[in-house]
C-alpha cells in the first residue's frame, strides 16, 4: 500500500492528498462489502492518489458509488470533477448551496482566485473540471444514504461555510467533519493528545452558527472525528468533547478579537497579530516544543486566511 494511505479500521482509509505539505489535507475512502465512497477529494493533483488507493485495495473504478465533498472549497472539492471522469458508477452528493458551483465551477474559481491569485490557483489547484449535472444530486439535512447497506447520515453544518454538510458514520461512531470541527495538525500532538483550532477562512464564517453546528455533532456522541486537516482525532467520547471545548473557547475569542478590530487599513494586521496571541500561548500550554518561528510557519496559511475571514465577517456585520 502506498505510504500516503493510512488504514483507520472499519473500512476507512485516510489519503494524504499532497496539498501544501505532508499531513495537511486528507481525503477519505470508505469501503463496505466491495463498494466504496470518497469523502472529500482534495484538488485535481490529488486524483492520482485517490485512484491509486483503489488499486492498492484491489477495487475497480466501477466499485465507487459515491463522491461526497463536505463543502466546495477547493482543498476539499477541487478535484471532484476530474475524479468523477474516472468513476463510471459514482454519483456526487453535495450540499444544496454548493452543488451548482461544482456543476459550473466558473464562479468558484474566480472567488478562489480573488483570495489566492492566478499563479497560486494554477500551482495548487489547476483548472477546475465541471461535474456532470446528471450524475449529481443535492443533499438534504437528515438524509440517509447507504453504501452496500452501511448507513451514512448527512447533516447540515454551517458556520465555516453555508454550503457545508458533515457525514455521520454510525458503524465507526465517527463523523467526517470537513472544516466544521476545525483543524488539528499532527505536528501539534503532545502527550496531552491532539490540539485543534477553528477555521474562519473566507467567506462565510459565523461564530455562533459554527458553535451550534459543533454542538449538533457532539449530540451524536461520537468517539472519533475524521478531519480534512488533518486525519482522525479523538479515540473516546471524552477526548472528542475536550477538543470541542478548545474550539468553542477559541471561536469566542476570535469573535471578541474581531469586535475589537480597528476600522481601516490596519485591521488585517491587527487580526493576524491577535490570532497569534490566541494560538501561541495555547500551543505552549499544550506542551508543543516547537519554537515560535516554527509554530508561525506551520500556522502561516491559517493565520492569513482566518484573518481574511474575520475581516469578511466584520464587513458583513457592518452591512447589516
Amino acid at each position: 500500500m502506498h505510504d500516503f494511505v493510512q488504514p483507520l479500521g472499519q473500512g476507512i482509509y485516510a489519503i494524504d492528498t499532497g496539498f501544501q505539505r505532508p499531513r495537511f489535507d486528507a481525503a477519505y475512502l470508505i469501503v463496505e462489502a466491495g463498494r466504496a465512497a470518497f469523502i472529500d477529494t482534495g484538488t485535481n493533483y490529488a486524483v492520482p492518489r485517490l485512484l491509486a488507493t483503489l488499486g492498492d485495495l484491489g477495487l475497480g473504478l466501477d466499485t465507487v458509488d459515491w463522491v461526497i465533498p463536505t463543502h466546495v472549497h477547493l482543498d476539499h472539492a477541487g478535484g471532484a470533477g476530474l475524479l468523477m471522469q474516472s468513476l463510471p458508477n459514482a454519483r456526487l452528493l453535495a450540499h444544496p448551496r454548493g452543488l451548482r458551483h461544482l456543476i459550473d465551477p466558473a464562479a468558484l474559481y474566480m472567488g478562489a482566485k480573488a483570495v489566492y491569485g492566478e499563479a497560486e490557483m494554477l500551482r495548487s489547484y489547476g483548472r477546475l473540471v465541471p461535474v456532470p449535472a446528471e450524475r449529481s444530486e443535492a443533499s438534504s439535512d437528515g438524509q440517509e444514504i447507504t453504501l452496500a447497506g452501511r448507513p451514512l447520515l448527512l447533516l447540515d453544518t454551517p458556520g465555516h461555510a453555508r454550503h457545508h454538510h458533515c457525514i455521520w458514520d454510525a458503524r465507526s461512531r465517527g463523523c467526517f467533519t470537513g472544516d466544521t470541527f476545525g483543524l488539528s495538525y499532527r505536528e501539534f500532538d503532545t502527550e496531552l493528545g491532539a490540539w485543534a483550532l477553528p477555521t474562519s477562512s473566507p467567506v462565510q464564517f459565523e461564530p455562533e452558527v459554527l458553535q451550534a453546528s459543533i454542538a449538533r455533532l457532539l449530540s451524536l456522541q461520537p468517539t472519533q472525528m475524521f478531519l480534512t486537516h488533518y486525519g482522525r482525532v479523538g479515540g473516546s467520547e471524552s477526548e472528542v468533547q475536550r477538543l470541542a471545548s478548545l474550539l468553542h473557547d477559541q471561536i469566542g475569542e476570535m469573535a471578541a478579537l474581531a469586535a475589537a478590530a480597528p476600522v481601516g487599513e490596519g485591521r488585517h494586521g491587527f487580526l493576524k497579530t491577535g490570532l497569534e496571541a490566541i494560538y501561541l500561548p495555547r500551543l505552549h500550554a499544550h506542551g508543543c516544543r516547537h519554537s515560535v518561528l516554527e509554530l508561525l510557519e506551520l500556522l502561516d496559511m491559517d493565520l492569513e486566511l482566518n484573518a481574511q475571514g474575520l475581516g469578511v465577517y466584520l464587513d458583513r456585520l457592518a452591512r447589516g
